[in-house]
């Protein structure tokens, strides 16, 4: 008889699955149950090396919580709760692995990918891959396996029904309180809008409740003008619709404005709403569901166990900033007291945000007035006197505790334009280098979009709606495939990773955030960065806000603001581009200026920094061409000479980024191809500076040489006193 094969295995385990209901109790993590609703094949069936085909598993867990324990304790509202007859908090929370089928080929490795809006994370950094395709495999080479759970408790629960990870949380049936709404550039001829997420509805639909105000115009400091009061009798709590006009149909989840919206106008409202949602308990269940799955055994239904020897967590924007929240408020550490994740990579995540707050909007991101940088937002600590909030930072729970992870923090210019990224360098006064721990390696990714753009190597790129520049082509993902492999290695092997890159005040890379400090050139046509920062504020929210923790209860909303931090800005060349950080091969071989920011074009919000936005102004093809438009940057024809030229560059580059290992062998190769098939220039070998940029001699021998070697954790006296 024949040997099965990977896909017989695969089917024959789809099969069984298919009539399988596993439901226990186990006893380690306070995970109390596990149900697997599911296992398929995963990618066809494709067969991955020696690792061979994955697998989904797709299941739902409960827990309970001791709202006494001190490491529940730091939960806004957990102590109101309602409790079981054990006198515990509850939770239920979907998740979803992908496995190797033959779990005694896993690398030891596990992967928890925080959803992001309740959107699977289940991979790192596949190429040419989706859902059903696993593209160039490079998750799945390695034998690792992924995991994600529900954590963000205003999202319904889908009992495992539906794609997205949901949590179900308690709700605190009537307590009552101040929330507020914002509705800013609504599309016009539109008079009923949503109220923002479940967990905030209004105490009362009458007329007693909630005041309406629009806004003409308002600057990134909260400098407002134009604003009027909207009679509440021209505003309900309603749905409204051609059949059904003002005052329409009561509604607890939406407003209606009787002459509608104007796109012109920023709309703000404050209600009393009642019934928020225990969100924190989002976070504990996103613990238990790691420890579960890292610790528990074959008995208590775990499908992996005994396989895994680390985890690791990474979470991309909105999940890595609730990842710096989590760790803030030491979740890394079990009811038992063991560490979750032996690594961590926050991925394009600037401040932290609303995830333990009553009334909070979780999904909302640096919005003026909203919460998200109350907190440290700095991995060391730091005597923050400019607030009044004392010595804090981001590892003080997981360091009294040892249960910090090693922690790789990856992200560009929006992080720092939208999301106050600048003021975990610089601190709240903007003049000085705060020290990274020695389990910290930050790298910034210069002059690059929210996550990094298309890539590619052409030089006409796309126009942004609502916005005053191009789309920013300039990539991060070769960098961050590099820097996760490198993660892998510091926590399985305990090589430490490539030494952090990022704009300091010390070198005069990070400055403020104006057109002179910056030494922005002066370019026809193009704006510039003068007033388009994202400042961050310092708001009273009132007594019963925990600054510190970035938790708590707001009584004060719309909260005033105290004062203005400074947030400065990536200071660039005399192309625009930024000096300090990871470059990619394109910002070495630049085809314009790449921003980390982009202004709005036109409405209320006119000049501000577009939401996580970045832009992109093309060189000059032509000498003559830069002339006639008295274009100070140099054309790529003077730059380049021809294709042959803008070849060498490329490759020069990707030999430099290979060496630091910030660049992958096979992606230097791919997009060395990729560079030499983009037409930029016509080709001609005898042009003389494409032979003089191909002359260049190879002088980045010794670049990245000492790596391995910074920040070492066994030199642990060194490391207390240098930087990273």
């Amino acid at each position: 008889m024949s040997k099965p094969t990977q896909r017989s295995r695969a089917a024959a385990a789809f099969a069984a699955s298919a009539i399988l209901l596993l439901s226990v109790a186990p006893t380690e993590a306070r995970v109390t149950g596990i149900t697997i609703i599911s296992t398929t094949p995963a990618f066809g069936g494709r067969v991955f090396g020696e690792v061979g085909a994955y697998e989904q598993v797709r299941g739902v867990v409960s827990g309970e919580l001791d709202p006494f324990s001190r490491h529940n304790a730091v939960i806004t509202d957990i102590q109101l709760a309602p409790r079981n007859a054990a006198g515990k908090v509850t939770y239920k929370a979907t998740f979803t692995i992908l496995k190797p089928v033959d779990i005694s080929r896993l690398s030891g490795v596990l992967v928890y990918g925080v959803p992001n809006r309740g959107g699977r994370a289940l991979g790192f950094g596949n190429l040419g891959g989706s859902a059903t395709d696993a593209g160039d495999g490079f998750d799945q080479k390695p034998g690792h396996v992924y995991l994600a759970s529900g954590w963000q408790g205003d999202l319904v629960f889908n009992n495992g029904t539906a794609a997205l990870e949901t949590v179900e949380v308690p709700v605190l049936s009537g307590v009552t309180g101040p929330t507020f709404a914002r509705f800013v550039t609504v599309a016009g001829n539109v008079n009923t809008r949503p109220l923002p997420g479940r967990g905030r509805t209004p105490a009362a639909l009458d007329a007693s409740n909630g005041r309406l105000v629009s806004i003409e115009r308002e600057t990134n400091t909260g400098v407002r003008s134009g604003v009027a009061e909207i009679p509440r009798s021209d505003w309900a709590f309603a749905t409204c619709s051609a059949a059904v006009p003002f005052p329409g149909t009561p509604s607890a989840s939406n407003i209606c404005l009787r002459n509608g919206f104007n796109p012109n106008l920023i709309y703000e409202l404050v209600y009393t709403a009642k019934d928020p949602l225990v969100l924190g308990v989002g976070m504990a269940a996103m613990r238990d569901v790691n420890s579960f799955f890292r610790r528990a055994s074959a008995a208590d239904g775990n499908p992996i166990a005994g396989r895994i020897n680390w985890a690791i967590g990474y979470g991309r924007s909105q999940s890595g900033r609730y990842q710096k929240n989590f760790l803030l408020l030491g979740f890394n550490e079990d009811e038992d007291g063991r560490i979750i994740w032996d690594g961590a990579h926050p991925i394009i995540a600037g401040q932290m945000g609303q995830f333990n707050i009553r009334f909070a909007q979780p999904g909302n991101i640096a919005n003026i007035f909203e919460a998200g940088a109350e907190g440290p937002i700095w991995w060391g600590d730091y005597n923050d006197r400019r607030r009044g909030r004392g010595v804090t930072g981001l590892l003080q729970r997981c360091r009294a505790t040892h249960t910090c992870p090693k922690i790789v923090d990856d992200f560009g210019g929006p992080e720092i334009w939208y999301s106050r990224g600048s003021v975990g360098i610089a601190g709240t006064t903007g003049k000085e280098d705060l020290r990274l721990p020695s389990n910290v390696r930050r790298y910034y990714h210069a002059s690059t979009d929210h996550g990094g753009g298309g890539g590619g190597f052409a030089v006409a790129q796309p126009a942004q709606d609502g916005l005053m520049l191009a789309e920013n082509p300039n990539p991060q993902t070769e960098t961050r495939r590099a820097l996760f492999v490198a993660l892998v290695e510091w926590v399985t092997k305990g090589r430490n990773p490539p030494r952090s890159t990022y704009p300091k005040v010390s070198d005069g890379t990070l400055v403020p955030a104006t057109a002179k400090a910056m030494h922005w050139p002066k370019i026809p046509g193009a704006p510039t960065p003068d007033n388009v920062m994202n400042v961050l504020m310092d708001y009273d929210y009132g007594p019963d806000f925990r600054y510190n923790d970035q938790s708590g209860v707001m009584t004060n909303v719309v909260p005033p603001i105290r004062q203005v931090i400074p947030t400065p800005a990536a200071k660039v060349d005399e192309d625009g581009n930024e000096i300090a950080g990871v470059k990619s091969l394109l910002l070495q071989a630049p085809l314009g200026t790449y921003t980390s920011w982009n202004p709005i074009a036109s409405g209320p919000l006119r000049g501000n920094e577009g939401s996580l936005a970045a832009g992109y102004i093309p060189f000059a093809m032509t000498k003559a061409e830069r002339i006639a438009n008295r274009d100070p940057r140099r054309s790529i024809e003077e730059r380049y000479g021809s294709q042959e030229g803008y070849d060498c560059v490329v490759r020069h580059a990707a030999r430099q980024e290979v060496r630091k290992r910030l660049l992958l062998q096979e992606d230097a190769d791919r997009l060395i191809a990729q560079a030499a098939a983009s037409n930029v220039l016509p080709s001609d070998p005898d042009n003389r500076t494409a032979r003089q940029l191909c002359r260049k001699p190879d002088d980045d021998r010794d670049e990245g040489k000492g790596d391995d070697d910074d920040d070492d954790d066994g030199d642990r006296r060194r490391n207390r006193d240098r930087d990273d």
